[in-house]
């Protein structure tokens, strides 16, 4: 074991080296760092298992800085364990760098992305819940937390969680240091206020002096020999510790020292401490489940009885994860209303219920896919809005995740505008690189999930609680970034464009419209993000620029601006009506709701009425793109 005085030494030098990460950037919070640094040091000299040459190995221990804003401090650990040269070390926060502001996946020893408060240890119990119930490997998470953010409440959703599954091989590492960013925190230095809460939730707690080097070490030993229940060391710590100018001195956050030279020189000087990290005790492969690649996909016929797409939602992806041994559901105790339950009575293993805590449904989501695995999380989508930063995180995160949002729109019917989505499409199509659908029957909707399993980033499913009649065959084929001409003539005169409960409404207004001499194309727009663009360019130009959009959505970000943002840069711009839902809505039927907001059958014609009588925006055969 290496001695006290090298780890007490490397606990120093890593202040040191946090010091000059922000002083050569300019930048950073260097007193963060230097608060955890001996915690940091007992850990990566003594208790951390991890190959830095083989970051993808299995075995690997788990460290998330849930306190992401304390970067140099793990960004002097690589260095400290030869992950990252002098070189590189001293390009932090510089463009092009891999050692930004905040830790992300840009480095291979990073899980995921940190920074915004509250998010590591929530996705530390989906990394702990994936070794222990997936992999069945006996890798232990550690996660670094600060006391300031243990005031959000995913933490105590994490905490909550993590006591009630046990999550043994799970660390929590409190920094307590007492100030915050802008003066101390709500509980100072009583940390009982932290190890109370924790104990009632089935934590083991220990309460420890963070600068103790034998307190550590005893604390680390106590948390590994612990079983059945995960443990939390709340540890008593000094911001910016070891230099008198910012030694448990307010107004310190978030700066470099103004004297680094003489903080350097209070630390002693210590000159740079080279630490071989242990590497992992066992050499374990993942568990894998057993599957059945010519399980079906589940079939609908058209003209039989009508399924909600959520319903179909549930039978495909329970198929999917027979097929598939990767599959992985992941409920916000809504499992019944989004079918999701049927992948629990499929493959009850490989079924994970968070209760209603939708922050830690994402989260655990999140750390399931660090592990290779492929997360489904699905909930109303109204409640997904509680998780947002968590979902904007994970794009930052490089993750993967497919996320199905049930019971949107106002066609929900009587539960009112509280359960109903009427913003979500702009919440998606918002992120980076995301990927947005919304179907608008059963089979295409069963297609699109099997799709969803492979795509990269954020991908996102609307489904609507309605059931909606079969317009597809079975084994139609669907693509990301497709659109469905599901009515057209050569004599078209405008284009109606809708998806999920609308593209029905408008297929209704186009037989309204017929029976007075108006011919309308019908769109079913069911990628939202990636559009189709030459379809809708084709459709524009075969009906003279006259494009009607329809959504169960605020006008704001949905499906019409998804429609006029394609256009936006085109030489010649169709006119586009955007139907949306004019105004709060209450409760009613959805039928009477439909119409009340302004997107049924009658606002569709009347709107594709005008637009006709108004003549070609565009002259008919002129593209628009």
């Amino acid at each position: 074991m290496i001695d006290d005085e090298t780890v007490r030494r490397l606990g120093l030098r890593l202040r040191i080296d946090s010091i000059r990460a922000a002083a050569t950037a300019n930048s950073g919070h260097p007193t963060s760092s230097m608060s955890a640094a001996d915690l940091m040091a007992v850990l990566m000299t003594r208790h951390l298992r991890y190959d830095f040459d083989a970051p993808e190995n299995p075995n690997n221990d788990h460290l998330i800085f849930s306190k992401g804003h304390a970067s140099p401090l793990l960004y002097s650990m690589y260095l400290a364990a030869g992950a990252i040269t002098e070189e590189e070390f001293l390009t932090y926060r510089k463009l092009g760098s891999r050692l930004q502001g905040h830790p992300t996946p840009e480095l291979p020893w990073v899980d995921v992305a940190t920074g915004s408060l509250g998010q590591g240890l929530p996705i530390g119990v989906g990394v702990a819940l994936a070794g222990r119930d997936l992999d069945r490997l006996p890798y232990r998470v550690w996660v670094l937390c600060g006391d300031s953010e243990m005031a959000e409440g995913s933490i105590w959703e994490a905490v909550d969680h993590a006591g009630h599954l046990g999550l043994e091989k799970l660390v929590a590492i409190i920094d307590v240091n007492r100030l915050g960013q802008r003066g101390p925190t709500m509980h100072g230095w009583d940390l009982d206020s932290y190890a109370g809460r924790a104990q009632a939730s089935g934590w083991h707690t220990i309460e420890i002096d963070g600068h103790d080097i034998d307190a550590i070490e005893a604390a680390y030993r106590e948390a590994e020999a612990t079983t059945g229940r995960p443990t939390m060391i709340v540890a008593r710590t000094h911001k910016g510790s070891g230099a008198s100018e910012t030694d448990n001195v307010e107004g310190k956050h978030g700066q470099p020292l103004k004297d680094p030279e003489k903080a350097i020189h209070e630390l002693g000087d210590i000159p740079p401490v080279r630490i071989d990290v242990q590497k992992p005790e066992t050499d374990g492969t993942p568990h894998r489940f057993e599957a059945d690649p010519s399980f079906p996909r589940p079939r609908y016929e058209i003209g039989g009885d009508a399924v909600a797409t959520r319903r179909a939602f549930g039978d495909a992806l329970a198929a999917l994860a027979q097929r598939r041994g990767d599959v992985v559901a992941v409920d916000g105790e809504v499992g019944n209303s989004t079918y999701l339950e049927l992948t629990d009575d499929a493959v009850p293993e490989r079924y994970f219920e968070m209760f209603i805590a939708e922050q830690q449904m994402v989260a655990a989501a999140v750390g399931f896919q660090v592990r290779g695995w492929t997360p489904f999380a699905a909930t109303f989508a109204a409640f997904l809005s509680r998780a947002y930063d968590f979902v904007r995180m994970a794009v930052i995160s490089q993750a993967k995740l497919a996320i199905m949002g049930s019971h949107a729109g106002v066609s929900i019917g009587e539960d009112g505008p509280s359960q109903m989505a009427l913003e979500d499409l702009a919440e998606f199509r918002a992120l980076g690189r995301s990927t947005v659908l919304y179907p608008s029957d059963p089979n295409q909707t069963a297609a699109l999930v099997d799709i969803m399993a492979d795509l990269p980033g954020i991908s996102y499913m609307r489904t609507t609680r309605a059931a909606l009649p079969t317009i597809y065959e079975p084994d139609e084929a669907f693509e990301v970034g497709g659109a469905k001409v599901v009515r057209s003539s050569s004599s078209d005169q405008v284009t109606l464009i809708g998806a999920g409960y609308t593209l029905h409404e408008a297929l209704a207004a186009a037989d309204t419209l017929a029976a007075e001499g108006i011919s309308a194309r019908v769109i079913d727009l069911y990628s939202v993000k990636p559009l189709d663009l030459e379809t809708l360019t084709e459709a524009s130009t075969a009906t003279g620029g006259r494009l009607v959009t329809v959504e169960d959505h605020w006008p704001e970000g949905g499906l019409g601006s998804a429609v006029v943002d394609a256009f936006a840069d085109a030489d010649a711009r169709p006119r586009v009506v955007k139907l949306a839902v004019t105004h709060l809505p209450g409760s009613g039927t959805p039928d009477q709701l439909v119409n009340e907001v302004g997107i049924g059958v009658e606002h569709i014609a009347a709107a594709a009425r005008e637009l006709v009588a108004r003549g070609p925006q565009i002259p008919v055969g002129v593209g628009a793109a």
